[in-house]
């Protein structure tokens, strides 16, 4: 048997690697486009065996049904576009102050030191790994005490709390701030917060995106606290889409199903595409720092 070159070896690997690439691309795509294309379908198509080709006749009415007026016979369902509102009433608020805030104690966990740094940061790396799942009936229990239980406010606390962990995406990053910097404006007689809101923060562009990012993503995902926590009133998106696609129907509308599941989507995937290059920039950014 001859052997391989060494230019044979690197073009098979090369294409052992674009071949990986190709499925994951593939693994990823296929759901997406069988949504997508699904919600532009007539319920007649479906139902004639029609999923992954293209609508015999394209029609909106799936996505009308998904944002407004899906299951309005049904108490427990409704259209998408009130958990919409109210989930990006949650979201906004929610991944700017935990952004910010991150920020700022991985600024303070870089560059200040203090007795028990060590311990906080052992507790930050412990609270990455701790389930959202640990949390909810004593979150219930305190929510029902501060009379929280009949306002978004308490679902956006939640949501800040349990993001404390994500100062050490900043912590890393301020590793290599230059100390040079921090200690002419002590100098100068700037404080922790003058110092911080001044001279950090303006550098510290490329892993707010991220973070920001990954934040805005986890909390307009979260089903669980959203389920427990929400008020009755105002569920949020991930709970509406949950109450339509489990809804008892005589015939399921499964475009309708696909239509909500595009809208539900929507934001994050918006997010990425405008902001991607950024997010991008960001993770290259943090990986040279310190």
């Amino acid at each position: 048997m001859r052997e391989r070159l060494p230019g044979e070896r690197r073009g098979l690997g090369r294409w052992l690697v674009y071949g990986s690439l190709l499925l994951a691309v593939l693994f990823f795509a296929l759901p997406a486009w069988f949504a997508l294309v699904n919600a532009f379908k007539p319920l007649a198509d479906l139902q004639a065996g029609n999923v992954l080709g293209l609508p015999s006749q394209w029609t909106l009415e799936p996505w009308v049904e998904a944002w407004s007026t899906a299951c309005t016979g049904a108490s427990t369902c409704g259209g998408l576009s009130r958990y919409f509102i109210d989930s990006l009433l949650v979201v906004v608020p929610a991944t700017v102050i935990s952004t910010l805030w991150g920020c700022f104690n991985g600024y303070v966990l870089a560059k200040w030191r203090f007795r028990g740094v060590d311990q906080v940061l052992f507790l930050m790396m412990f609270g990455i790994f701790m389930p959202a799942a640990l949390f909810v009936f004593p979150l219930s229990v305190v929510f029902s005490q501060l009379n929280l239980s009949h306002s978004l406010v308490g679902l956006v606390l939640v949501h800040t709390l349990y993001s404390v962990p994500v100062a050490l995406y900043f912590r890393n990053y301020f590793v290599g701030f230059p100390g040079e910097l921090i200690k002419a404006a002590r100098i100068d007689g700037a404080g922790l917060w003058v110092i911080f809101w001044r001279v950090v923060l303006p550098t510290a562009k490329p892993i707010l995106v991220v973070v920001g990012i990954m934040q805005f993503t986890a909390i307009w995902n979260d089903f669980i606290f959203a389920l427990v926590l929400a008020p009755s009133d105002q569920q949020l998106v991930t709970v509406g889409l949950n109450n339509l696609t489990n809804v008892q129907e005589d015939v399921p509308r499964y475009n309708t199903y696909m239509a909500a599941a595009v809208i539900a989507g929507a934001p994050t995937l918006v997010l990425y595409i405008l902001a991607g290059k950024y997010f991008v920039r960001g993770l290259t950014a943090g990986a040279v720092k310190g």
